[in-house]
C-alpha cells in the first residue's frame, strides 16, 4: 500500500509518502518517479495542502442507484458531470469559507474521488485500470438554492466552485479498492450519509474510460465519482467528516 500526501514544508509545496505517523518527503510527482529525499517529518502537525493539483475537477451527478430511486430519477444511460474550478479544492483540515448570505443554503456531499495518474484520451476500456493513480475522499459542497435559481440556465458549475467547494485528501492511496467499500459523512459528529460504493451505475473504471472519451484527462486531475442519499444544507461553524473505512478521514469545517 502506497499513500501520498502533499504538504508545506519550509515555504515550499513538497509531496511525501505516508507511513505509520509519519511522512517520507520526496522530491519530483507521485505519477512521475518521485524519489526519497532521505527527511521524515511526523504527520502530527503536518501543514496539508489538496493532495494533487488538478488542472480540472470533474463530478457526477446521479451515479448511485439508491438515490436516483428515491428521488424519481431515470438510470443514465451516460455519466452526467459538470466542472469545478480547480482553485476550489481545499485541503484536509482547511476551514471552507462560509458564503455570502445571498447565495442561500450550501451543502455537503462525501464522495470517493479519483486522481488519474497518466494522460487519457479515447482509451480503450481494458486500459481504464492504469489511467488511475489512486483514491482519495472527496466533499462536493454546493451551494443548493443558487443552482437551479435561474429556470433558464443551471449554474452548475458556479455553484460548486466557490473556494473550498472542492475539498478532498488527506492523501491518494495507490492500492485502495473501492468495490467493497462505504462512504459515512459525519456532520456535527453525527452520522448524515451511509453507502456503498457498489451501489454506483458507473463505478470508477468505467467512468474514467467513459469520461476520456469526451475530454483529455491529465495527471493530477480529479474525479468525484458522486454522492447518494443523506445530502443536507449546512450552517456556518459545521464540522463534516467523510469517512472511507481503509482510504481515510477528510475532515473540514465550514465557515
Amino acid at each position: 500500500m502506497t499513500r501520498w500526501a502533499r504538504f508545506d514544508h519550509q515555504g515550499q509545496a513538497c509531496y511525501g509518502q505516508v507511513a505509520g505517523d509519519s511522512v517520507q518527503v520526496h522530491t519530483g510527482l507521485p505519477w512521475a518517479g518521485a524519489q526519497p529525499t532521505g527527511e521524515v517529518l511526523p504527520l502530527a502537525g503536518l501543514a496539508w495542502l489538496p493532495p494533487c493539483v488538478p488542472g480540472k475537477i470533474v463530478g457526477l451527478w446521479n451515479n448511485f442507484r439508491a438515490a436516483a430511486e428515491k428521488n424519481g430519477w431515470a438510470p443514465p444511460a451516460e455519466p452526467l458531470y459538470f466542472l469545478k474550478a480547480p482553485d476550489s479544492a481545499a485541503a484536509h483540515l482547511q476551514p471552507i469559507p462560509a458564503v455570502a448570505p445571498e447565495i442561500g443554503r450550501v451543502a455537503y456531499e462525501g464522495e470517493l474521488a479519483i486522481v488519474i495518474g497518466r494522460a487519457a484520451h479515447r482509451i480503450a476500456r481494458e486500459d481504464a485500470a492504469g489511467v488511475i493513480f489512486g483514491y482519495t475522499c472527496a466533499n462536493d459542497v454546493t451551494a443548493i438554492e443558487l443552482l437551479n435559481r435561474d429556470s433558464s440556465f443551471p449554474q452548475w458549475t458556479r455553484a460548486k466552485s466557490f473556494p473550498g467547494f472542492g475539498a478532498f485528501g488527506p492523501v491518494i492511496d495507490t492500492a485502495f479498492n473501492p468495490a467493497a467499500a462505504s462512504v459515512r459523512t459525519l456532520v456535527g459528529g453525527r452520522e448524515r450519509q451511509n453507502y456503498a460504493l457498489a451501489d454506483m451505475f458507473f463505478a470508477p473504471e468505467d467512468l474514467v474510460w467513459r469520461l476520456s472519451q469526451d475530454m483529455v484527462l491529465a495527471p493530477g486531475d480529479v474525479i468525484l465519482c458522486g454522492t447518494s442519499l443523506g445530502v443536507l444544507p449546512m450552517k456556518p461553524g459545521t464540522a463534516v467528516d467523510v469517512v472511507i473505512d481503509g482510504l481515510g478521514t477528510l475532515s473540514n469545517t465550514y465557515g
